[in-house]
């Protein structure tokens, strides 16, 4: 655990951790910039957020007497924000009430930052291969810029050298549940995760998710019905899940039918069903949780580690 944050941020590790940090967000903001990203803020609160946050709970607030949320996620926020400019990121908190019982699992936070894109107009591989650009970039920029951080934390910057020469690998969601015995129906658990990723020497992803196991923004494939447009990608050594993305649905009466079979209540999400109807660009997104990013790079155990001001699920703290 990190005890008090006097004792957390005067440590030498946390230091090297949070230098490493900033590098990397030097690294991926230069890197979108040069791609034609435009920044924005996501807002914080809205009358609704993701419903697709795997089991953990939502934070309602009052807001002048209405029941606002808290952000588990910014994604209905991204392709609104595609009215504004086609090609868009933004780096936001996110709270997420994790069971506390994911306290042990080393990559759960409650409280934790997002690098999110979102693109107008682009289909899977191409968000796919913007995601593979992002982890580039920051791990070149720390490899380059600050390996002497790294060597203080015991990092071997060689653990990168087929991620920056090599293009990710990637496998379907039904060749990763095989590996592991798991569902094929549903999600792949977090130790799941852990196990296919132990077996690899750099990032992959987990691509062609069954319907029913996300929420329903990710966009069913045309030609194979009942799978969805969709991917998760891992970082090797077990260190699990980085990033999740799709290509959206867009059509309005798409996105109410996958409402009612995802048990959504349609009436909660009026202001984002009046943007459908009046009609919104196609577009391609991910998230990536950025403290797991820095977990990887840095190669330290505790996702908390990652943080200057950790909330880990079930523990009251700063």
């Amino acid at each position: 655990m990190p005890g008090t944050p006097r004792e957390h941020l005067s440590s030498e590790t946390t230091r090297s951790v949070l230098r490493v940090q900033h590098r990397m967000l030097m690294g991926i903001r230069r890197h979108l910039d040069e791609a034609g990203f435009t920044e924005l803020h996501a807002p914080i609160i809205g009358p609704v957020t993701d419903p697709g946050c795997r089991g953990a709970k939502q934070v309602d607030i009052d807001y002048y007497g209405r029941r606002y949320k808290l952000m588990t996620s910014a994604i209905l926020y991204k392709q609104a924000s595609l009215h504004a400019f086609d090609k868009i990121f933004c780096i936001a908190p996110n709270i997420r009430l994790e069971p506390p019982e994911t306290a042990s699992t080393n990559r759960h936070l409650a409280e934790f930052h997002q690098i999110d894109i979102e693109v107008a107009g682009y289909t899977r591989d191409q968000i796919m291969a913007v995601a593979q650009g992002i982890v580039v970039a920051a791990v070149r920029e720390v490899v380059t810029r600050a390996p002497e951080e790294l060597e203080r934390l015991g990092r071997d910057t060689g653990a990168f050298k087929q991620l920056l020469e090599q293009p990710f690998d990637r496998i379907t969601h039904a060749e990763a549940v095989a590996q592991v015995d798991g569902d094929p129906h549903a999600e792949i658990d977090w130790e799941g995760e852990a196990r296919i990723s132990r077996k690899a020497s750099r990032p992959f992803f987990v691509t062609d998710y069954p319907k029913g196991s996300r929420g329903f923004y990710d966009r069913e494939s045309r030609e194979e019905p009942g799978m969805l447009r969709n991917f998760d990608l891992l970082a090797p050594e077990g260190y699990g899940e980085l990033a999740s993305g799709s290509e959206r649905e867009y059509e309005y009466a798409r996105i109410l039918t996958r409402m009612r079979e995802t048990g959504e209540n349609p009436a909660k999400y009026g202001w984002y069903l009046d943007m459908v109807r009046e009609g919104i660009q196609g577009s391609a997104g991910f998230g990536i949780g950025f403290e797991r990013l820095t977990r990887y790079i840095t190669g330290v155990q505790y996702v908390w580690e990652a943080s200057a001001y950790p909330k880990i699920p079930g523990v009251f703290s700063a």
